[in-house]
């Protein structure tokens, strides 16, 4: 069973609109939403998790309609760019609360991720820094037993240092193959590492949603003059500039003569999102 399926999802707003949405999350894998600020990451989710009214389109959870989105909240764990936790309340006193919020609560692996994330237990959220308030969402999210980790712009803010903390939990996650995760941001590189799943969004459209492994070994980058490009037949994508060119071309089509270089997910989307512009 899939963890997630999106159907031809829309949602209009009076200066944006999502448009046509689709794409499939199996069970067991990462993917990775990527976009530009405004692209409409977060209102994809916020249409997943029933936050917002959709216009059209199907979105399932495990094989159920999301507008129960409260019969699948124990499967499901959540982390928005704002962790929305009151300010007053310290992690010991979250962990009281969420006892009574889910029913598979595990206070033990709750604790176990406040340690091991060096999470004071004893402040309050408010004087938490962003990458400390992340993580405590992040801890929360594994310690009700779900199987999808929904996580809007999670890494967004954060440190190096944090933000391979938080790709390390993530890692962990997904070691049970019933474990999956859907997680949206605009920083690809720790997408580029993390993710089996590439969705990349554009202004409201999905430019494209395919397996990472096969994005990198379709696509090629040539490097060549401006006078050269008239040698190359089948350009996918490119970008000139006073001093040269850079194509993207299928490996299939790659001309001879021309060194064909990797390219790297977040060249595949700058080069995509500049031909869309």
């Amino acid at each position: 069973m899939n963890a997630l399926e999106i159907n031809n999802l829309c949602r209009s707003f009076p200066d944006f609109r999502l448009d046509n949405i689709s794409f499939t999350l199996p069970s067991g894998c990462i993917m990775g939403l990527i976009g530009e600020n405004g692209a409409g990451k977060s209102t994809t989710i916020k249409l997943i998790l029933d936050m917002i009214r959709k216009d059209s389109g199907t979105v399932t959870i495990f094989g159920k309609d999301n507008t129960n989105i409260n019969l699948l909240k124990e499967d499901i764990g959540v982390v928005m760019d704002e962790v929305g936790i009151p300010e007053c309340l310290t992690a010991k006193q979250v962990a009281k609360i969420m006892k009574y919020t889910f029913r598979n609560w595990d206070n033990t692996e709750y604790t176990r991720l406040l340690h091991r994330l060096s999470i004071p237990d004893n402040k309050p959220f408010k004087d938490f820094s962003r990458g400390m308030k992340m993580k405590l969402g992040i801890a929360i999210a594994k310690s009700h037993g779900a199987k999808l980790l929904i996580l809007d712009e999670p890494t967004s803010g954060l440190d190096p240092v944090v933000r391979d903390e938080v790709v390390e939990m993530f890692y962990d996650f997904t070691r049970d193959e019933d474990h999956s995760i859907l997680i949206s941001s605009h920083i690809v590189s720790d997408l580029e590492k993390l993710c089996d799943y590439i969705a990349f969004l554009h202004q409201g459209k999905l430019l494209l949603c395919e397996e990472k492994d096969e994005l990198l070994s379709e696509y090629g980058i040539i490097h060549c003059t401006v006078d050269q490009l008239s040698d190359i037949k089948k350009i996918k994508y490119k970008k000139e500039t006073p001093y040269g060119a850079e194509i993207i071309v299928s490996r299939n089509d790659a001309p001879e003569g021309f060194k064909l270089s990797p390219i790297s997910i977040e060249e595949l989307f700058v080069f995509m999102v500049k031909e869309a512009r």
